[in-house]
């Protein structure tokens, strides 16, 4: 070792060849380096900070390190900037900091200075190390976190208040409609009642957005073309944009099969038509297109989001007013929105974003102030997958003489599907918690032709019920209902194939409807 030692030391008694062998050694280090004196100099430099910066290292040596990398004409310190390298030649301790630095094309770089004071045997501080490394990616992956972190935090609270506020307005939507079942059209009060019931589907509409967004909506995937989804709705969008805006759609000339929920991607059209629609109040034109992509490796990189694979795009463009970055950075946030008050609740855009990540896509935007917006979705493709069976439903309401039993553990719900029921015909049996509900069940066993039951009771939940009921009349008949989120409710066993589940608030003609057409199997 010291035969090693004392190589190293002959080697550096050169001044030249110390000078040499140190810019070697700083060229091989991958952050920025340079070593400043008292005077905020540069004496030496790296070739890793030259290039960041875009600059010769001859323009760099002897310049002040806050003309290089800040642009200033004066310490950082002085304008309230945290600077390390006065921090390590006042104390003597080394220091990290975080500054905004700028590129050779002007866009904010971000950067971690780490500064390192060099000392002579007096321990003075004679010279001041400052590392240099960019930080700019691992921040964006960070604010990315933050931003997931805080609509994840939302998205709980939505789960969480879902199921009592869907109990709450399935009773306040089925008394309405059985008041206005019973009044005449002409009666004057008519048109309050009326009026709670559209504040009550408002209602609906809003804990619905908030699970779309939390991405934690019920939804119903099946293999289906993007193209014929947007074919579906290209005449609903027409009349949603007006006659002053042009729709112009180009699809692709060939299948892009992907596993979605139809319905829910066109929701998320409909409403991009419509933020597009009022960005564009003196007309324009709103551009659809689909295309195929593959997303590599080099995309990942240059985009800093999605996952390797093919994905099927939809792309939804207009000429309207844009936006800027401010905004736009926030655009899929939940309840922000740049429209007057009571034009937007402010789900709408926080609704798609969860839409599209619930089908494991994701939603970019593009826009710039008085240019317009793009905004791209892309969902994975897939070969496989179970083919639509979406059928036409008759919307007929018809009763019945048959006798239900209706197991529910909030009374103002159970009383208020129980009335809506009896007033169509039919018997009805009630029960307060799955356990009153097997031994009902099975003390009427005879006469019951379906059970409707709540997923989540007390004392017993209703797979549990309806298992029991299954041992005692294998061909038993049931329709599943809960205010509570898919995720509790997969848990519980009930989302599988044949099994009926109606999510609550349960409009009246919904459940008519879907008891007739149980009944009827």
């Amino acid at each position: 070792m010291i035969d090693n030692a004392d190589k190293i030391l002959a080697v550096f008694k050169e001044p030249e060849n110390a000078v040499s062998i140190l810019k070697g050694i700083i060229d091989l280090v991958e952050e920025g380096f340079i070593v400043v004196d008292r005077d905020f100099k540069i004496i030496l430099s790296n070739k890793a900070y030259c290039e960041h910066l875009g600059l010769d290292e001859s323009s760099v040596v002897g310049q002040n390190c806050f003309r290089v990398s800040h642009k200033l004409n004066k310490p950082c310190y002085s304008i309230n900037e945290e600077c390390s390298v006065k921090f390590s030649f006042d104390t003597g301790k080394p220091h990290a900091s975080f500054h905004v630095h700028t590129d050779k094309n002007g866009n904010p770089v971000y950067i971690e200075i780490k500064s390192f004071p060099l000392k002579d045997p007096s321990g003075n501080v004679l010279l001041v190390v400052e590392l240099i490394n960019n930080v700019t990616g691992r921040k964006k992956l960070e604010d990315q976190l933050r931003q997931a972190q805080k609509m994840e935090a939302v998205g709980t609270l939505a789960g969480g208040i879902a199921h009592d506020f869907n109990n709450i307005l399935t009773a306040i939507m089925g008394y309405g409609h059985i008041l206005q079942l019973k009044m005449g059209a002409e009666n004057p009060l008519k048109g309050h009642v009326d009026s709670i019931i559209t504040a009550a589907e408002r209602g609906a509409n809003l804990t619905s957005g908030l699970l779309a967004f939390s991405r934690k909506q019920i939804i119903d995937p099946q293999l289906i073309d993007v193209s014929d989804i947007v074919r579906k709705v290209e005449k609903l969008l027409t009349r949603l944009i007006g006659e002053d805006i042009e729709l112009d759609t180009v699809l692709a000339d060939k299948k892009l099969t992907v596993v979605a929920d139809s319905g829910q991607i066109e929701q998320v059209l409909m409403n991009l038509a419509s933020n597009a629609r009022d960005a564009m109040p003196d007309g324009g034109v709103l551009s659809i297109r689909t295309w195929g992509i593959e997303l590599d490796e080099r995309f990942l990189a240059a985009h800093e989001y999605g996952q390797i694979g093919n994905y099927a795009v939809i792309s939804v463009s207009d000429t309207g007013t844009g936006m800027d970055k401010s905004i736009s950075d926030r655009i899929f946030e939940p309840f922000f929105t740049t429209k007057e008050v009571g034009k937007g609740t402010g789900l709408g855009l926080a609704m798609a974003y969860g839409i599209i990540k619930q089908h494991n896509g994701f939603i970019t935007v593009y826009s710039e102030s008085g240019i317009g917006t793009t905004f791209k979705i892309y969902l994975p493709v897939s070969a496989y997958g179970r083919e639509s069976t979406a059928v036409r439903k008759s919307n007929e309401i018809k009763g019945g003489t048959e006798t239900i039993l209706i197991a529910e553990d909030d009374s103002e719900v159970r009383k208020i599907n129980s009335d809506i029921l009896r007033e169509f015909g039919y018997t009805i049996i009630e029960a307060e918690d799955g356990i009153d509900a097997v031994e009902k069940f099975r003390s009427n066993i005879e006469n019951i032709a379906l059970v409707i039951l709540d997923v989540i009771m007390p004392r017993k939940n209703g797979k549990e019920a309806y298992l029991d009921m299954k041992e005692l009349l294998p061909k038993v008949k049931a329709i599943f209902t809960s205010g509570y989120t898919s995720e509790i409710i997969s848990k519980k066993g009930i989302l599988e194939e044949g099994i009926t589940f109606v999510p609550k608030p349960v409009p009246p003609q919904e459940l008519l409807l879907k008891v007739r057409e149980v009944l009827d199997r």
